[in-house]
């Protein structure tokens, strides 16, 4: 049978990988299975691996490439770069055979035909056909050409995909997977351009890429061609998309990041594509509305459940016809190749100096001295061990990358190429933190922390940390709900891992503080403030129509990540409870917030939020939790309200949140409230009349029950929750919420610091016990051999 040198993305499926690569496989693919699913792809074809190996061969060049190859050593970086550039030469000066380029020209025709016009600009992609199959990533390897136009040029970018299939990066990742090099082939992808130069693009993930949780959709883009976002020299927008709920009918953009999307690639006049500076409101502009983020989520669920297995996908919105579509889809491969029967945890336990902080990549923590280099043409000088500090990396960087402790960028995104290859290497990566290159000196001990979410942050000097690596496939859960005290949203993915059941405690100030940062009712009424305030206030809601909706959508993204983290387990949500101190230093706080001689026992939890000064702010609190139970869909939320002295206090804060539309008992709505004053011990029949449970918080009722203010470290010694005073008001509101069955858990700090009490709460039968992420193996296993005990 003749082998064809052209084959049309309606010719093409996964069972073409020997002859057109993965790429252009999952290209048509898509073409045939998913278009019939609505899911739009710009039509092409494949020049095959078959073609790529008719043009080495009638032009000799496989013996050429051999030879050239012989005695590499890719660990000596000159000899590897000489030896790419003399291989990617000889390709580039040999002439395409003249009946392959006659059927090149030929689809070229046609193709431009379909579109009519004469000559229609394309996308010339490489596509080897060992790329994008599970286990092996070629990210970035192979040279991609946009605005191709004519048959002269198309020919000329074909050639450059052949050479690029020898780029440093390429060669060297080959001798390290063990792939050959003469066995290892290239197509090329022709396919129609998207006009997204007079829109944007991006790129999506159906997983979160930094810690593999599937629950969500990841999409970035930004203005213009796609290529700065997939390389990474632009920081996108980020949206994040539950997928349990919006398959259930809930438009739930749970994550809306505004990038700084500093620059655009578009069209040029002299070269094929331009870079030009974004202009400042386009720059403070989404680049996609919600509806066309849920519309790129619904493509992206279809191409997973196609596919069965998690998917990373390029995208383009065409500007002159304002519609969306796929230009590529390929089976993510890092997270997917992690084990799920263990789980690290890192934790940093003493800071030194901080010095940049940035995008954290992944989880880890690592260590090592610093060396900035900020040209490709001086890597030779990196050790191996050692921290690679620099502007931004691409392929050329990639034999170091590899030997590096830790990665420190001044540029990129999470979709950059440092990201990227620091994921697939294992290695912490901080990118995006701008001045990294000028404020990190040679020779200085850094410990790259990316252990705190999506905040990286790089310390100078001594520090102390450790890593910690639990067994998952041995855990046996014991009898007594074990669930996990959130902070930070951004923590929220990473320990879905964890063996627990769900959320006792995510806390509303550390939303606020982290990702608003603005005092409520300076965002309601900055005519309030000052002009500074005024002017930072503005740039900080930039993209939003106004304070209230930014703080809203904010806090209900905040809520609703960890929500979607834990779904379909409950996650129990605390309504604000700064004190008047702490908000006072939110940006405007100062022109709301009394001052009192004891904030502690001041006015704070659910005495503001009937309060006139403060109850517009607690609506905007009620619109969050709203919009996340019945907007997005995650009625697994529970909201609670802290330090409630008196039930008839409880009563005023369930009428505030009814005359804000979030009433009890309506879709399933609960409300708990904390435990945590002497008046809810000694009234707990009351109040739980009012409420649909308690959460035990053991730091405050051990502050008031024995009189020792929590933050005098002096007084701590007399007395902690072991208390017997202390025990006896836990063990009477365990007691009253079993006898009015009630929910009744633990969200404080000593279960996780003491095993002992962890054991008391399961002798008293309480329900559930929350613990601090660190603490939830550890003291889990403590519970579970309490409660065999018990059994005897």
């Amino acid at each position: 049978m003749k082998t064809k040198n052209i084959l049309w993305l309606k010719e093409v499926s996964m069972e073409n990988v020997p002859q057109v690569g993965g790429k252009n496989a999952s290209l048509g693919e898509m073409y045939v299975s998913l278009m019939k699913r609505g899911v739009r792809v710009p039509n092409g074809f494949a020049i095959t691996a078959q073609a790529y190996q008719k043009f080495l061969r009638v032009n000799e060049l496989d013996k050429k490439i051999k030879e050239i190859l012989r005695g590499l050593d890719v660990e000596k970086l000159s000899d590897l770069q000489k030896r790419g550039v003399a291989i990617r030469k000889a390709i580039v000066e040999a002439s395409i055979p003249e009946d392959m380029a006659r059927e090149i020209s030929s689809a070229y025709k046609e193709l431009s035909a379909q579109y009519g016009t004469g000559d229609t600009d394309v996308a010339v992609r490489s596509s080897a056909t060992a790329e994008d199959l599970p286990g092996a990533s070629f990210a970035g390897q192979q040279e991609t050409y946009l605005n191709v136009v004519g048959e002269e040029e198309l020919l000329e970018s074909v050639k450059k995909c052949f050479a690029s299939l020898f780029t440093d990066r390429a060669i060297s990742y080959r001798e390290d997977k063990g792939f050959s090099h003469l066995k290892t082939y290239l197509s090329v992808g022709v396919q129609k351009m998207v006009r997204s130069d007079k829109a944007c693009s991006g790129v999506a993930f159906t997983l979160d890429p930094d810690t593999g949780f599937r629950g969500v959709v990841v999409i970035n883009g930004s203005w213009g061609l796609g290529e700065l976002v997939v390389q990474g020299e632009v920081i996108p927008d980020e949206f994040h998309v539950a997928k349990e709920p919006f398959r259930k009918g809930h438009p739930a953009i749970i994550l809306k990041e505004l990038g700084s999307k500093e620059k655009t690639l578009v069209y040029g006049d002299k070269e094929r594509t331009e870079l030009i500076a974004t202009s400042l409101p386009r720059r403070n502009k989404f680049v996609l509305s919600d509806k066309e983020a849920l519309q790129l989520a619904d493509w992206c669920l279809k191409i997973e459940e196609h596919y069965e297995k998690p998917m990373d996908i390029e995208w383009a919105k065409d500007g002159a016809q304002n519609k969306l579509y796929v230009v590529q889809a390929r089976p993510e491969t890092v997270q997917v190749s992690k084990s799920a029967e263990t789980l690290d945890d890192y934790e940093m336990e003493k800071t030194g100096r901080l010095v940049v902080k940035g995008a954290a990549i992944g989880t880890k923590i690592a260590e090592g001295p610093a060396k900035v280099i900020k040209s490709a043409k001086n890597i030779r000088r990196f050790n191996k061990g050692e921290v690679l500090v620099t502007r931004m990396t691409d392929p050329d960087w990639e034999p170091i990358m590899k030997i590096a402790s830790a990665i420190v960028t001044d540029e990129g995104g999470r979709t950059s190429h440092a990201a990227i290859v620091s994921r697939e290497l294992g290695i912490p990566c901080i990118v995006g933190t701008e001045n990294a290159t000028s404020r990190i000196k040679n020779g200085m001990r850094l410990t790259v922390d990316c252990s705190r979410g999506t905040e990286g942050l790089v310390w100078e000097g001594k520090t102390e940390w450790r890593k910690r690596t639990y067994k998952l496939k041995e855990f046996v859960k014991p009898k007594t709900k074990i669930m996990v005290n959130i902070g930070s949203p951004d923590e929220a993915y990473e320990s879905s891992f964890l063996p627990a059941s769900g959320v006792g405690l995510a806390r509303e100030e550390f939303i606020i503080a982290s990702r608003i940062k603005v005092h409520p009712m300076a965002l309601l009424h900055p005519e309030k403030t000052d002009a500074s305030v005024k002017s930072k206030i503005k740039k900080i809601i930039a993209g939003y129509k106004n304070g209230r909706e930014f703080y809203v959508d904010k806090l209900a993204e905040g809520i609703a990540q960890i929500g979607t983290a834990f779904y379909p387990n409950e996650v129990i949500v605390r309504f604000s409870d700064f004190k008047t101190n702490e908000y006072a230093q939110l940006l405007g706080g100062k022109y709301f917030e009394p001052k009192e001689e004891n904030p502690m026992i001041g006015w704070r939890g659910a005495s503001r939020y009937y309060d006139p000064r403060f109850r517009e702010a607690f609506g905007l609190e009620c619109r969050a939790m709203k919009k996340v139970r019945d907007e997005f869909g995650l009625t697994n939320v529970t909201p609670m309200i802290p330090f409630c002295r008196t039930p008839e206090e409880g009563k005023k804060v369930i009428k505030a949140m009814e005359e804000f539309r979030l009433k009890r008992g309506e879709n399933k709505l609960k409300v708990y409230a904390m435990a945590e004053i002497p008046s809810n011990v000694i009234l707990a029949d009351d109040f739980l009349k009012v409420f649909d449970g308690f959460s035990i918080g053991s730091n405050d009722l051990t502050q008031l029950t024995v009189g020792i203010d929590r933050d005098n470290t002096e007084l701590a010694k007399i007395a902690d929750e072991r208390n017997e005073a202390v025990k006896i008001s836990v063990a009477k509101v365990i007691e009253a919420a079993r006898k009015n069955k009630k929910y009744v858990g633990i969200c404080g700090q000593a279960p996780s610091d003491y095993e002992d009490f962890a054991a008391f709460l399961v002798e008293r039968g309480i329900e559930s016990i929350s613990l601090n992420p660190d603490s939830v193996v550890k003291t889990s296993v403590a519970i579970l051999k309490k409660e065999k005990q018990l059994k005897k």
